[in-house]
C-alpha cells in the first residue's frame, strides 16, 4: 500500500509541476512563438512550408 501511496503522491507533484509551468508560460506570452513553430513545422511535414 505505501508504494501506491508514494506513487500517488508523485503523480500529483509532477501534475502541479506542470500546471505552473504551464501558467507561467502563458503569463510570458509564450503560446504565440510555440504555436508559430507548430504551424510552421506542420507545413513543412505536408510539404507546403
Amino acid at each position: 500500500m505505501k508504494n501506491r501511496k508514494s506513487s500517488r503522491t508523485a503523480g500529483f507533484i509532477l501534475l502541479a509541476a506542470g500546471a505552473a509551468l504551464t501558467a507561467a508560460g502563458l503569463l510570458q506570452g509564450q503560446y504565440a512563438s510555440v504555436l508559430a513553430k507548430a504551424i510552421r513545422i506542420c507545413m513543412e511535414c505536408v510539404g507546403i512550408g
